[in-house]
């Protein structure tokens, strides 16, 4: 007996409404979108900035589809219902680099970029705000776009926006900042390779905004296109929209920033399976929290760790409940048997909590959730959001809906992904939202 595809949506939306939560502070539902793309993690890594993306009442999401074409849809907040619609633009969906990055301005118009692993630029915004009509594609300054690897948006106070990418490849790539204003509709180039590799190394980087508008990255330095090269924690900050940078002590930054002179603040070393492209959150103190995952010196089995800035320095989380060793040596995209975490943390009040989102091996590869009520004690609460594994998936949330009324949306859809950038021949599978809220 055939099983349709509306039955399949159907059954999966009932496995993975089973949730396992572990307090009655907790509210989650799932929503059905359409079904996408799961041959590789290209519709479920972590560094799509953003896969999710609220403007007022309206949620936005984008994905590739089977026949490798970017999908638009939107629903008004609160609604189970999306519109979908099939844009003109398909990318290479057998390289897991080429994920698809999108955001709102501040008058409704929506920004999308896709298909990137080393190639020029592709982006383009809507006709109209509110509009999935994407009009034709085109540049943003015209300056050092024609190698462009991981389009990143980030939105700024007034509605203007931030555009991250890499200009360069892996083991050899300069970091470049563009900026969007909402007033003159043109892009400016902010920062042209502001962090170098010196033609000799990558960083990786990890970024956010703060409530304040104070721009936050961290960053790994990879010394060449092999993953277990990876060394090091680094951090600067802007408070000017990025056009000056300086350390966590407040001392000045002289552009660009080199490994030399780079506010490390933590040392690791290559070869201890160190993670590129994590997350980070600053808190309403403006406080940076990094996330990211190796394996410390004398031990075999990386663990999450959470970097922190108190008032006085830098600190360092071990979560420490792993099991599993892996390697990540080797290049292209790895299969890893854990997901990057997502960070994340709010206002509790007995104080600040926060919380890690992954995906384990261990736990039947789930959606996870480990939460942190006291930094001192170190204490973390595990649960499973879905009751099935999502496979090789990466957590992406929509960060202006969490910002602004602190309702966690998760892009959830069950993907694999085979080693050394490898493509399973499998069927489409059901991009979800999971809708996660936490009151104190």
């Amino acid at each position: 007996m055939s099983i349709t595809n509306t039955t399949k949506i159907l059954l999966s939306r009932y496995l993975l409404c089973l949730l396992l939560i572990s307090s009655s502070s907790v509210f989650a539902q799932l929503s059905n979108v359409g079904e996408g793309w799961a041959g590789n993690s290209v519709n479920a890594v972590i560094f799509r900035k953003n896969a999710l993306a609220s403007y007022k009442d309206v949620q936005y999401i984008a994905y590739y589809d089977q026949d490798k074409h970017v999908v638009l849809g939107k629903r008004k907040s609160g609604q189970s219902d999306w519109t979908i619609q099939k844009t003109q633009y398909t990318g290479n969906t057998d390289d897991a680099h080429r994920a698809i990055s999108l955001i709102v301005d501040g008058d409704g118009y929506l920004h999308i970029s896709w298909d990137h692993h080393g190639n020029a630029l592709n982006y383009a915004m809507s006709v109209a705000p509110g509009s999935m009509q994407l009009g034709d594609r085109t540049g943003m300054t015209g300056l050092k776009e024609s190698n462009v690897t991981y389009p990143e948006f980030y939105t700024l106070a007034g509605g203007n926006l931030l555009f991250l990418y890499r200009d360069g490849s892996s083991g050899n790539g300069n970091l470049m900042m563009n900026r969007y204003d909402i007033k003159t509709r043109k892009w400016t180039q902010v920062q042209d390779g502001f962090i170098d590799g010196e033609g000799k190394r990558n960083a990786y980087p990890q970024m956010a905004v703060d409530a304040r508008g104070v721009i936050h990255i961290s960053w790994v330095l990879r010394e060449s296109a092999d993953v277990s090269s990876n060394h090091d924690m680094s951090y600067a900050r802007s408070a000017d929209g990025g056009k000056t940078w300086e350390k966590s002590t407040g001392e000045k930054y002289v552009l660009p920033i080199r490994m030399s002179t780079a506010e490390c603040v933590l040392r690791i070393p290559e070869h201890s399976e160190l993670i590129n492209q994590t997350s980070m959150f600053a808190d309403a103190a403006g406080r940076p929290f990094i996330a990211s995952y190796w394996r410390e010196a004398g031990q075999l089995v990386p663990q999450y760790h959470v970097i922190y800035k108190d008032a006085e320095e830098w600190k360092t989380l071990n979560l420490g409940f792993r099991k599993t060793a892996f390697s990540l040596s080797g290049m292209g995209t790895k299969s890893i048997p854990v997901s990057r975490p997502q960070i994340i943390t709010w206002n509790k009040k007995k104080g600040l909590a926060i919380a890690l989102i992954f995906r384990d091996q261990e736990r039947g590869e789930k959606v996870s959730i480990a939460v942190c009520s006291d930094l001192i004690k170190n204490s973390w609460k595990i649960s499973d959001l879905t009751a099935e594994s999502v496979g090789a998936w990466e957590p992406c949330y929509d960060t202006e809906l969490w910002k602004n009324k602190g309702i966690l949306n998760l892009y959830i859809q069950k993907v694999l992904q085979l080693d050394g950038e490898g493509k399973a021949e499998v069927e489409p599978t059901p991009v979800q939202v999971l809708e996660y809220k936490i009151s104190d």
